[in-house]
């Protein structure tokens, strides 16, 4: 684990991506499962942003029958957000390392992520990032309590505010 979401995590961020003049977002998760969902859920915040320069795929449970898609789009940056178990409190965003993703992720996936993340890398030439978005495992129902969804709440903002920084800056338009 790199950083929980605030100013580092933004400033991470920023640092990552700042050059990127197309980046992709990939969503990933059942949309069934209150908790693998949360990486679909923030994918689809980003998407009704229309951000220039920004194309949101959204790859359920499968990222890897996304790859030539994204491959068509020629990012420049690759960002992957799925839903993690961090041990954070619920709602958390944190940046991942690939080789955390063995153990963290909540969804089982048919292919490895980290090989998916791999492939991606190497196959676009595009650099990668993975943000893991932690799901309440304690509560029955599986659904964040008021307290938590307000905290993702909090957290996608930050997320979003500083891709809408670097994607209006990178292609010509003000905030």
């Amino acid at each position: 684990m790199i950083q929980e979401n605030g100013d580092d995590f933004s400033d991470t961020l920023r640092q990552r991506i700042s050059k990127a003049r197309r980046i992709a977002v990939v969503g990933i998760g059942d949309d069934l499962s209150p908790v693998d969902r949360l990486g679909m859920v923030a994918a689809r915040e980003i998407e009704k942003m229309h951000l220039p320069g920004m194309k949101v795929f959204l790859a359920g449970t499968v990222p890897e029958n996304i790859t030539g898609i994204i491959r068509k789009c020629k990012p420049d940056h690759v960002v992957f957000i799925d839903s993690a178990d961090m041990g954070l409190l619920p709602g958390s965003i944190m940046m991942l390392k690939p080789e955390e993703t063995q153990v963290s992720l909540v969804a089982s996936h048919v292919i490895p992520l980290s090989v998916v993340l791999d492939f991606v890398r190497h196959d676009t030439g595009a650099g990668v990032t993975l943000l893991g978005i932690q799901p309440d495992l304690t509560r029955v129902n599986k659904v964040l309590s008021p307290s938590d969804q307000a905290r993702l709440s909090r957290n996608l903002t930050v997320l979003l505010d500083t891709l809408r920084e670097i994607c209006c800056r990178q292609n010509g338009r003000g905030k």
